[in-house]
Formats: structure tokens, C-alpha cells, sequence
């Protein structure tokens, strides 16, 4: 094997190949982290690895679908700063009645 081979990047067929799946993948990380307990960003960022910039990313994403929610806002226990804590499973989605009921 020549030694300029070795260090070579890889290279792909296709044009962004390798970052779709590599964010694929971070996604499912991201929301499987949410989805087994509400957290913060911060939080799932040090769990994961992934930057939190991703994650807001992702979040934004998922806030478009109604896929993730903010369960509720308290202090980040890693951060000590006020957060909202997330979760992706929908069983934890706070209850939203109906805004068009009047009360009396």
C-alpha cells in the first residue's frame, strides 16, 4: 500500500453521503435519551456526546411535528441555570385544553 493512501480521506459516492447518516444517527440517540426521561438539552448533551448546538437543531425539528415537548421548566442540574426539560415520549405530554371553550 503507497503511504499517501494511508492517510487519504475517505471518499464518497455521493455528496453528503456520510453526514446523513452520522446525523441520523445522533438523532436517535437525541430522542431516545429524551424519550426515557425528560432532560435538558445540557443534560442530553453530556449524556450523548452530541453538541448542543445539534441538539437544539433536532429539537427545533421535532417541535414542527409535535414530536417533543417541554414537560416542564426548572433548574438544570448541571448548568444551575432555568431550563426546560424535554421529553419525545408522548405519554408524558402535558394535557393542552382546548382554547376555544369559554369559561364562565
Amino acid at each position: 500500500m503507497e503511504s499517501n493512501q494511508l492517510n487519504s480521506p475517505k471518499v464518497f459516492s455521493h455528496k453528503g453521503q456520510g453526514k446523513s447518516t452520522h446525523f441520523q444517527a445522533q438523532m436517535k440517540r437525541v430522542f431516545t435519551s429524551l424519550y426515557r426521561q425528560p432532560k435538558t438539552m445540557l443534560m442530553v448533551s453530556i449524556e450523548t456526546g452530541i453538541l448542543r448546538a445539534n441538539i437544539c437543531r433536532y429539537v427545533a425539528e421535532w417541535e414542527k411535528e409535535n414530536r417533543i415537548c417541554i414537560v416542564r421548566k426548572g433548574i438544570c442540574p448541571i448548568s444551575k441555570h432555568r431550563a426546560g426539560f424535554y421529553t419525545t415520549n408522548p405519554e408524558l405530554f402535558p394535557i393542552v385544553e382546548p382554547s376555544n371553550t369559554v369559561k364562565l
